[in-house]
Order: structure tokens, then C-alpha cells, then sequence
């Protein structure tokens, strides 16, 4: 894929930094909705407001933010599949968008239904889901800075390997 010109990538990583940090924000305010109820925040006041966060701002953030990853990685020398911090990240993030679409909303779609009648096991899940998310995120940021382990092996050019002889 064409390689993008210096101000639309740093335009593309503004985007991405954006779009990363609000949802990093989102999953913060559903921990806090979480934590609020666990210590005695009135459920049928907070949940219903989760519901929103996640369907509203939580859910389609996940999804731009992998969307702009992807595109950010393929139109930048980075790749996507050339480094393994990349590799990494996005498998992460991957992992991450399918349980917010998939398990996480509609579980907080059901608590807002719900309020108070929600089950304590189901309210743990309200709290350690935004807990795991925030980690993971912090995880991927700390692979964006330090960028650790190099290159993939596979993904090295061949014309930068050294040649092997042939034996005579």
C-alpha cells in the first residue's frame, strides 16, 4: 500500500490518539459507574447511564479506534505486520472491540433494563469488564511508546539479509 505524506500521518496519529483517548475515557467512566454502585450508588440511577456510555460513546470508539489503527498502520512504514508491538497491539485491540461488541454492551444494556434487579454476580462484571479494558489499554499504550522487540523475522526484506554462500 502508498505510503501516506508526513502531515496526513501525523494527522491520521492525531485521529487515533483521539478517538484511543476517549475511549480510554469512556471505559474510566463505566469503572466509576461500577465501582459507585458496588459502594452503594442507587443501580437504577447508574446503570441506565452505563448503558448510554457504552452504547453511545464505549462501543463505536472501540471500533474507530481499531478502524484508524489499522489504516494508521498499513499507510505508515510501521505495517501492520512488520513489528511485533504491532502485532501485538492489534490483537489486543481486536480481542477488545469483539468482547465490547459482543458481551460487553449488551450486558450493560441489560443492567440499564434492569437497575436495581440486576443480579450482585452480574454487578461484579460491571466493574472487573472496565477494570481488564483499562489495563489492556494501558498495555497498548506502553507498546506505542516503548515499541519493544523489533522487527518480526518474517517480515524482514530479503535484500537485507546477508547472502549465503553456496558451498563449491
Amino acid at each position: 500500500m502508498p505510503r501516506i505524506p508526513p502531515t496526513a500521518r501525523k494527522a491520521l496519529l492525531t485521529l487515533h490518539l483521539v478517538t484511543s483517548l476517549g475511549w480510554l475515557g469512556a471505559d474510566l467512566v463505566l469503572l466509576t459507574l461500577g465501582i459507585a454502585v458496588q459502594r452503594g450508588a442507587d443501580p437504577a440511577v447508574f446503570y441506565p447511564v452505563g448503558a448510554v456510555v457504552g452504547t453511545v460513546l464505549f462501543a463505536p470508539l472501540s471500533v474507530l479506534v481499531w478502524l484508524i489503527g489499522v489504516v494508521s498502520a498499513l499507510l505508515t512504514p510501521w505495517g501492520l505486520l512488520r513489528y511485533r508491538w504491532v502485532l501485538v497491539k492489534l490483537v489486543i485491540t481486536t480481542m477488545m472491540v469483539g468482547l465490547v461488541l459482543f458481551l460487553l454492551t449488551p450486558n450493560l444494556r441489560h443492567a440499564g433494563a434492569l437497575g436495581a434487579a440486576l443480579p450482585a454476580r452480574d454487578r461484579a462484571d460491571l466493574v472487573i469488564a472496565p477494570a481488564v479494558s483499562t489495563t489492556l489499554m494501558i498495555i497498548a499504550t506502553v507498546l506505542s511508546t516503548y515499541k519493544p522487540w523489533g522487527r518480526r523475522h518474517a517480515a524482514r526484506t530479503t535484500s537485507a539479509r546477508k547472502p549465503v554462500p553456496t558451498p563449491p
